[in-house]
């Protein structure tokens, strides 16, 4: 191979991985659709709840039932789409997409929420336990 194709070889091979088309908004939605994210907006305003009430005491539960029964978690999926997108392209999300439609994709999805919820447990453990050795190790040294 001559000196002068490696520069354009080199220019072809770094187009090809940086110019990946982006993913669409459609594929992105599908995707989060597939994994349950508007089911976590939802989730999420329901853990705020409590706080937002405690922000107007005095609303009537029908304020709070009214204003539950016009919440849109599309409107998360919507300001969330944008920032899917920034970080993968379309090949990426037809994969992701592909792979939940596998059995091991849907067990996934079934089984991530007690996943993450357990293993936020465990690292609430693992902090006490380093706050705890720290304090003990701290102790020690001043004696």
């Amino acid at each position: 191979m001559k000196l002068t194709t490696l520069p354009l070889l080199a220019l072809i091979t770094f187009s090809a991985t940086t110019f990946a088309e982006p993913a669409s908004a459609e594929s992105v939605k599908q995707l989060m659709h597939k994994t349950g994210a508007g089911e976590l907006g939802i989730q999420a305003m329901n853990q705020m709840l409590p706080a937002l009430k405690n922000l107007i005491p005095e609303a009537p539960e029908t304020f709070w039932s009214d204003y539950m029964a016009e919440f849109n978690p599309e409107d998360l999926v919507e300001m969330t789409v944008p920032i899917y997108q920034k970080y993968l392209s379309e090949e990426e999300v037809q994969a992701l997409n592909s792979f939940y439609d596998t059995p091991a994709g849907k067990k996934l999805i079934k089984v991530q929420p007690l996943i993450m919820q357990e293993s936020m447990m465990a690292g609430q453990q693992w902090g006490q336990a380093v706050a705890q050795d720290v304090i003990s190790k701290y102790q020690m040294q001043k004696h």
